[in-house]
């Protein structure tokens, strides 16, 4: 894909989810902010869709040098959005259905939010978090699958699946352990237990933690740009 006006234009159109943004033209960091304040930008199966495709697009982009995740409203995200019409998760097979076809159904919405979110992962720019407010569920898994992970002192982290009966299968049992080691990934997993930014920290979940949204949002800007060589003229 070639650089150029086009390609952002193509960036910025389209995303009812996300809002996909270059805050900043001079420097060639994207941003890619979760944009469903109102639900606490819970991730809905149109968020699934549009996660990949951002990836993709930056991923294939030139100009595009690093990426920032980030959040619209006092919350990172509150976790999948379980009754959503066409969620995998939030068909119950009612009398008479066929176990084994709803066994199959779920599996395969299950492994299409895996790769939505793998995708995040393999987007071979620099993705970093920026988390604040409360991340929950698909939230963490979602962080989890970036390259660096910052938040603000406001944030809480937490796996609430093991209190719905539901395992987190969307990557967070094969990427925690690799983050913060296989005993804190399973006091999270098993016990459900939400932990401060300052616990996240001590664990290697985020690497630092600003006082504020401003300072976190500030910083990460700042610090993508240092991921950035001279573009060329």
């Amino acid at each position: 894909m070639a650089g150029g006006g086009s390609s952002d234009a193509e960036l910025l159109r389209g995303f009812k989810t996300l809002a996909v943004s270059r805050p900043d033209p001079a420097a060639a960091v994207y941003e890619v902010r979760l944009n469903r304040p109102a639900q606490r930008n819970a991730l809905s199966p149109e968020a699934f869709a549009e996660i990949p495709r951002a990836m993709s697009l930056l991923d294939r982009l030139p100009a595009a040098r690093a990426v920032v995740l980030s959040a619209s409203g006092p919350h990172f995200c509150a976790g999948i959005e379980l009754g959503a019409p066409g969620s995998p998760l939030a068909a119950v097979p009612g009398r008479g259905a066929d176990p084994a076809a709803a066994a199959e159904g779920l599996r395969r919405g299950i492994l299409d939010l895996q790769a939505a979110l793998t995708a995040v992962e393999l987007c071979r720019k620099p993705v970093i978090a920026a988390v604040h407010g409360a991340c929950v569920g698909g939230g963490v898994e979602l962080v989890a699958a970036c390259d660096i992970r910052y938040c603000s002192g406001d944030a809480t982290f937490v796996l609430k699946e093991v209190d719905m009966a539901i395992v987190a299968d969307l990557g967070a049992l094969q990427r925690l352990p690799r983050i913060v080691g296989y005993g804190n990934a399973a006091d999270l997993a098993l016990t459900g237990r939400t932990i401060t930014a300052l616990e996240a920290k001590e664990m290697g979940l985020v690497s630092r933690v600003f006082d504020s949204k401003q300072e976190l949002d500030a910083a990460v800007a700042k610090i993508a740009k240092g991921y950035l060589p001279e573009l060329e003229n």
